[in-house]
């Protein structure tokens, strides 16, 4: 059940404080916030797009989440976001760094479909989103190796992960995985980040704190620098990334 603007705006701050994120200003934000959690609400009656409903954990798993990878994106980068499913970070990155221009990529064209025209109804302006296999687009000439920033959230294992990100993004540029909690498939990723040209330079733990609960939700976000350019007979095709992950 939808809430007011007012409580929303007064959870939304509350949230964003409580977990670091203080810099973003909530007057500037708080309105698409709402307009997209009504049009998300909405749609999921239809579509699944969420099995988040509850109003505190929608800001907190979809938007206090989406926004912590904010500042591993530097201002004015072009940003992919890789099965983005029902558009986070995608979403929410848009509307609070318009900064940035980011694609929205995923296989399901009724959840790009819904995308686009949420980003049209709300008047986003910096995000596209392509229905599209990571591993196919990114063999695509006007896609590899074209972003600066390469995201993906709890898509798939981190090594398998690599293979479908990494090489969308230009040298220098950086490969960003959400994960609730990655020791173990940092692991057994270390070869595939070499492999596929990149460095691993940070993985930063934290918890998602809640407005309303003593409950914390685990989260780290792992961010691995491209330093090469990905050998050309990565990502492989599905079949070959599912048989023998990296």
């Amino acid at each position: 059940m939808m809430i007011n603007k007012s409580e929303f705006s007064e959870k939304l701050a509350s949230a964003l404080t409580k977990n670091g994120l203080g810099e973003f200003a909530v007057e500037a934000v708080s309105d698409s916030l709402y307009a997209l959690t009504e049009r998300m609400l909405t749609v999921n009656e239809y579509m699944n797009l969420t099995a988040i409903t509850d109003i505190d954990e929608v800001v907190l798993k979809h938007y206090v989440d989406s926004l912590m990878i904010s500042k591993y994106v530097p201002n004015g980068a072009s940003v992919i976001d890789v099965g983005c499913g029902a558009g986070f970070p995608s979403l929410p990155l848009a509307i609070a760094r318009p900064d940035l221009k980011i694609t929205s990529l995923d296989s399901t064209a009724k959840r790009i479909n819904y995308i686009n025209d949420t980003a049209k109804m709300l008047g986003i302006t910096n995000i596209t989103a392509i229905a599209a296999r990571a591993e196919e687009a990114a063999n695509e000439p006007s896609y590899r190796e074209k972003f600066d920033i390469s995201c993906a959230r709890a898509v798939a294992r981190l090594n398998v992960l690599s293979e479908l990100c990494i090489p969308f993004v230009k040298l220098g540029g950086s490969f960003v995985a959400m994960k609730a909690n990655a020791a173990e498939e940092l692991a057994e990723s270390e070869r595939a980040f070499v492999k596929l040209g990149g460095e691993l330079v940070a993985s930063d733990k934290f918890e998602l704190v809640s407005d309303v609960n003593a409950n914390v939700e685990p989260r780290c976000i792992i961010s691995v620098k491209k330093v090469s350019q990905t050998p050309k007979n990565y990502p492989r095709n599905n079949s070959q990334i599912k048989k023998k992950p990296l």
